[in-house]
C-alpha cells in the first residue's frame, strides 16, 4: 500500500502515470499486432477483426462498472486507514467479476454471429469477424477478473506489479501472433482465429499470474474466500459508483457500431480505414489517460482522509497536464496519417479513410483529455452520477452519426464528440469543489447508507479555477 495522502501530487503523477501509460500501450500493442499480421488475410478480414474487436468496448463497458467501483472504494478506506472494508470490498468485487465473466462467455458466442450481421453486409467480413470473435471471448470475458484485482492495487497507490503482468501478457501475445495467424513454424495457419486465440491465451496466463500475484504478495488487500458470499449492500455500494461510468463505454460501443453499419455500404475498404484508425487514435489518447487515471487513485485516497484541499490541487494539476499532453498529440495526429496508417496496409483506398478519420477526430483530442480528467476526478470522489449529463451529449452523437450515412460527413460528424467533454468540464470544477469539500463536514463508515454527493453543482456557476 502506497499513502497518496502525502508527498508532491506531481511527484505521485510522475511515479503513477508513466507505469500506467507502459501497461496500456503495451494492451493496444495487442490489437495492433493482431490487425498486423490479419492484414495479409485481405481487407475482408481487416474489417472483420476491427467490426469484432468494437464488441471490446462493450465488455469495457461492464468492466468498468466492477473497476472504477472497486478503485474509489478501496482508495476511500485506504484514506481512512480502513483495510477491513478494503479486503472486503475486493472480494465482493472478485465474485462479481465471476458472474460477468460467466455471462460474457455464453452470451458472446450466442450473439457474436447476430452483431456481425447487424454491422457488416459483406459475407466474408461477417464470417471474419464472428470466426475472431468466438475466438477472442474467452480473452474479453477474463478481463472482469483482470481489472478488479487491477483496480484494487490501483485504489491501494501500486501499480507495478499489473505492468509486469501486462507485459508479460503482451510477450506471450506477440510470440503466439505470428504462429496462430501466419502458421510461423509450424505450418499451421489459422488465420483471424488464431489472432483470437493467441489474445485469449495470453489473458489467461495473465490471470494466473495476478492471482499468485496475491497469494503469495499482496497483504493489504488479499482474497478471501469467506468474503465472496454475496452482500447485497456491498454490491450496492460498488455498483451505484460503477454503473455511470460503465455508460461511458455502452455508448462508445453503440456510437462505434453505428459507424461500421453506416460504412458498411461504403466496403470493406472503408470499414478497414476506420478500424485501423480508430485503433490508433486509442494509442494517441493513452497518455493522457494514464495521467488521469492516476489522479482517481490520489483524489479518491484523499477524500477518504478528508483533505479536500489536495484534492482540488490534483483536479486542477492533472488538468493543466493532460490539457497540455493532448495539444501535442494532436500535433502528431495531424502530421502525415498515412505515415501510421502504411505499417498496417497498403490500399491506398483504405489509407485515404483512415487519414481522414485521424485528422477529422484528433481535433476533439483536448476536449476528450478534460472528458478523461473529469470522470476520473468523479470516480474517485465516489459521485459518478454527473458522468451521466455528458451521456445525453454523446446519445445526440450516435443519433446523428446514424441519420448521415455520408462518408465524409460521418468522420466531421465524430468531430462533435466534444460535446460530452465540454458538458462534463462545466459540470466538473464546481461538483469536484463541492463534493470534494464534503470531504472536512462528515464521517463516513462502511456500509452506512449516507452518500457524499454534491447536490448543488449543477446550480452553481463555473467557478474560476
Amino acid at each position: 500500500m502506497k499513502d497518496l495522502t502525502q508527498g508532491s501530487i506531481v511527484s505521485h503523477i510522475a511515479v503513477m502515470a508513466p507505469q500506467i501509460f507502459a501497461g496500456m500501450i503495451l494492451m493496444m500493442l495487442c490489437g495492433l499486432i493482431d490487425l498486423y499480421f490479419v492484414a495479409g488475410q485481405g481487407d475482408a478480414a481487416i474489417a472483420g477483426v476491427g467490426a469484432a474487436g468494437n464488441a471490446g468496448f462493450l465488455i469495457n463497458a461492464f468492466t468498468q462498472i466492477l473497476g472504477v467501483g472497486t478503485v474509489s472504494l478501496i482508495s476511500h478506506a485506504v484514506g481512512r486507514k480502513d483495510q477491513a472494508d478494503a479486503n472486503l470490498v475486493f472480494n465482493q468485487s472478485l465474485g462479481l467479476s465471476a458472474a460477468g465473466t460467466l455471462f460474457t462467455l455464453i452470451a458472446g458466442c450466442m450473439l457474436a454471429r447476430s452483431y456481425l450481421r447487424s454491422v457488416a453486409v459483406d459475407d466474408a467480413v461477417i464470417e471474419a469477424g464472428t470466426t475472431y470473435l468466438l475466438w477472442f471471448m474467452p480473452a474479453l470475458a477474463l478481463q472482469f477478473v483482470v481489472l478488479v484485482m487491477a483496480s484494487a492495487l490501483r485504489g491501494t497507490g501500486i501499480v507495478r506489479p499489473t505492468v509486469i503482468v501486462q507485459v508479460i501478457t503482451v510477450v506471450i501475445n506477440i510470440l503466439l501472433a505470428p504462429v496462430l495467424i501466419a502458421g510461423w513454424g509450424t505450418g499451421l495457419a489459422l488465420g483471424v482465429a488464431g489472432a483470437g486465440l493467441a489474445s485469449s491465451i495470453a489473458v489467461a496466463i495473465a490471470v494466473t499470474m495476478m492471482w499468485i500475484y496475491f497469494h503469495r504478495y499482496e497483504h493489504y488487500v488479499a482474497i478471501n474466500s469467506a468474503l465472496w458470499r454475496p452482500q447485497l449492500a456491498q454490491w450496492k455500494r460498488i455498483l451505484s459508483i460503477g454503473l455511470p461510468a460503465g455508460g461511458e463505454f455502452a455508448i462508445i460501443f453503440v456510437n462505434m457500431a453505428v459507424i461500421y453499419y453506416a460504412l458498411r455500404h461504403f466496403g470493406a475498404a472503408a470499414q478497414a480505414g476506420f478500424g485501423i484508425g480508430s485503433r490508433l487514435l486509442g494509442v494517441i489518447h493513452m497518455p493522457g489517460i494514464s495521467i488521469a487515471l492516476a489522479a482517481g487513485a490520489i483524489a479518491g485516497q484523499n477524500f477518504g482522509a478528508g483533505n479536500s484541499e489536495r484534492v482540488r490541487r490534483t483536479f486542477k494539476t492533472v488538468l493543466l497536464l493532460v490539457t497540455a499532453v493532448m495539444i501535442g498529440f494532436t500535433m502528431i495526429a495531424q502530421w502525415q496519417p498515412e505515415f501510421l496508417l502504411g505499417g498496417f496496409t497498403e490500399d491506398a483506398e483504405t489509407i485515404a479513410v483512415g487519414a481522414l478519420f485521424l485528422r477529422m477526430v484528433s481535433l476533439n483530442n483536448v476536449a476528450q483529455g478534460v472528458n478523461f480528467v473529469c470522470s476520473s476526478m468523479f470516480q474517485g470522489l465516489g459521485n459518478t452520477r454527473p458522468v451521466l449529463l455528458s451521456l445525453c451529449a454523446a446519445a445526440d452523437l450516435v443519433v446523428r452519426n446514424a441519420r448521415f450515412p455520408h462518408r465524409v460527413r460521418l468522420v466531421f460528424i465524430d468531430c462533435d464528440d466534444h460535446a460530452p467533454g465540454v458538458v462534463e468540464f462545466v459540470v466538473a470544477a464546481p461538483g469536484v469543489q463541492e463534493t470534494a469539500g464534503a470531504s472536512r463536514a462528515m464521517k463516513w463508515r462502511p456500509g452506512s447508507s449516507r452518500k457524499t454527493s454534491a447536490p448543488a453543482y449543477c446550480k452553481m456557476p463555473l467557478m474560476h479555477l
